[in-house]
């Protein structure tokens, strides 16, 4: 590896853990009362993949453990934003989806913090935003671990 490539790579990720930062903070900031960034994410990616998920599933997505997602799901259904209940075809396994009240505080968390990142893409440019936005999902892809 050269020193260019070397310095590349060192100023794109942290300019990547920078923008993590600052993104999970000022979010967080503007989610309604109660709600955690976790809540969000893991409401979010059920609003969009629709149906029924397995805690272990959910784990995968999130790269997290299985604890941590159970303690999380855990919490959403004490909020009443998720049903969680057995796999009928295996009794091992819960399935969880998205109740009607997660969807409506899934939407009530977009609409907070909408405005703002409304904000910073028209301060940046759309051009410019539509631009970056293949180069970030290669880099997704990239440093997702290959599942097997």
């Amino acid at each position: 590896m050269n020193t260019q490539t070397e310095s590349q790579a060192v100023a794109l990720f942290s300019e990547i853990l920078a923008i993590d930062q600052l993104a999970r903070s000022a979010l967080g900031r503007l989610l309604p009362k109660g709600m955690e960034l976790s809540h969000f994410s893991v409401l979010n990616h059920l609003a969009y993949a629709g149906g029924e998920k397995t805690p272990a599933q959910l784990a995968r997505a999130f790269h997290l453990t299985r604890g941590a997602m159970t303690n999380t799901l855990t919490k959403l259904e004490w909020a009443g934003w998720v049903h969680i209940r057995p796999d009928w075809d295996d009794a091992r396994r819960k399935l969880i989806s998205l109740s009607p009240a997660g969807l409506a505080a899934r939407d009530a968390a977009v609409a907070a913090i909408l405005p703002a990142l409304s904000v910073v893409v028209a301060d940046i440019g759309h051009d410019k935003i539509r631009n970056a936005l293949p180069v970030m999902r290669e880099l997704r892809q990239r440093l997702t671990p290959n599942e097997t």
